[in-house]
């Protein structure tokens, strides 16, 4: 054996021996992710069902915050919509132990239950749809939906023509020049998925213009006309021009020479994205939108559940980092209040780092780390045994191939 590849695998499992000392209940991966699924989502779902979260949610506004007003009336969808988003692809799952099975079960009736009181005019819970933010968090409910057909196959036929009304409420928003305009092309992606009638021009906007103009290289767009050192890419460009790609390639060809071109970013955004987690889990802190934790992850955890990691990723040393980032930024203190609600932050409760727009149901797209939890927990995600991620690997000392930039040309 390689003396270089002796000290890394002594200090991943040393790793790993100290997590198991901090948290030896799980008896597995999945359960220890399931277990942060659970604590995240259930004080949104489980409220939404019982048609008291503007109730029980005690919002937090950022100390920069533009109108308190308005952002304390729009952040129950966005606690809905960015949780859903990231629970769905579980919600559409099968499998898994008995007890995962169960809550499961428990958490699809809540969601049926969540969203027919989110689309009711009548209940106390239907949330604002008109708007600009509405306009963003209706695109994570309409995503939502996407990855988890099980729960739109399910809702009453009537709730489901609530959905359909609620959703083109939103079509009165003119998206802002940016990403923004995955938004409008999403809820239309919902529309075209699902047989419904939808815009195109809502859809080749948005892929157009990041296709066409918005491509800097090396695996990432720009957020519109600049180019913003952020984790949009993840947040929000990236999962989404995926999704709406695979929805369209279904009803038109017109778009298949960008989603050739779109596989080798994503790949390349993959690697980016894996070698951004450092040893402990935590990862650079640039750009706005940072407390929104794991989420800046979304694309990572999103090419896991679609099976798309490129060949230079294993599945296991994937998982085994992002596990790391889900345990820096849930377990610190005072992640969440006393109610079980989200604080504002990155690593605890750290309000000063939120941007103006921030509100507690901002926080919640940290649920879309939770992504890989649609995979079978047979699929070798999951069964294979832990592996450092690059950051470990290179700072144990053990020689790694080095990295080199996509050159599409």
């Amino acid at each position: 054996m390689s003396k270089y590849l002796f000290v890394p695998i002594i200090a991943f499992s040393f790793h790993l021996h100290i997590y198991a000392q901090k948290s030896p209940a799980p008896v597995s991966e999945r359960e220890a992710w399931v277990a942060y699924l659970d604590k995240v989502a259930k004080p949104v779902i489980k409220n939404l069902a019982e048609d008291r979260l503007k109730e029980a949610m005690r919002v937090e506004l950022s100390p920069h915050i533009d109108n308190r007003e308005s952002r304390t009336s729009v952040a129950y969808l966005e606690a809905f919509g960015r949780t859903f988003s990231g629970i769905a692809p579980w919600l559409n799952g099968e499998g898994g132990s008995k007890k995962e099975t169960q809550l499961r079960d428990q958490y699809r009736q809540w969601t049926l239950k969540a969203i027919a009181n989110a689309v009711n005019p009548s209940a106390k819970d239907y949330v604002i749809w008109d708007g600009g933010q509405p306009l963003v968090d209706a695109s994570f409910f309409a995503l939502g939906l996407i990855r988890s057909p099980w729960v739109w196959e399910h809702l009453d036929a009537g709730v489901q023509q609530q959905v359909v009304a609620a959703l083109l409420k939103t079509r009165n928003t003119v998206p802002v020049y940016s990403n923004w305009l995955l938004f409008s092309g999403m809820i239309e992606t919902f529309f075209c998925k699902y047989e419904l009638p939808y815009d195109p021009v809502r859809m080749d906007y948005g892929l157009k213009e990041f296709s066409q103009h918005w491509y800097t290289g090396d695996g990432i767009f720009s957020d519109g006309m600049n180019f913003h050192l952020d984790y949009y890419n993840s947040y929000v460009i990236q999962p989404y021009l995926s999704v709406m790609l695979q929805v369209i390639a279904k009803k038109d060809n017109r778009y298949n020479a960008f989603a050739g071109q779109f596989d080798k970013i994503a790949e390349r955004y993959a690697e980016i994205q894996e070698r951004l987690i450092n040893t402990d889990g935590s990862f650079p802190v640039t750009g706005r939108s940072i407390v929104y934790r794991g989420g800046a992850f979304q694309q990572l955890a999103d090419m896991s559940l679609q099976k798309r990691l490129p060949a230079s990723l294993s599945p296991a040393q994937v998982r085994s980092a992002l596990a790391a980032v889900i345990r820096k930024t849930l377990d610190a203190p005072l992640t969440f209040n006393k109610e079980g609600w989200l604080n504002i932050g990155l690593y605890g409760h750290q309000p000063g780092i939120a941007d103006f727009y921030i509100t507690t149901g901002s926080l919640y797209l940290c649920s879309e780390i939770f992504l890989p939890l649609g995979l079978p927990a047979a699929d070798e995600f999951w069964t294979s045994p832990a592996e450092p991620w690059t950051a470990v690997k290179v700072w144990s000392g053990q020689d790694v191939p080095a990295d080199h930039a996509l050159d599409l040309r």
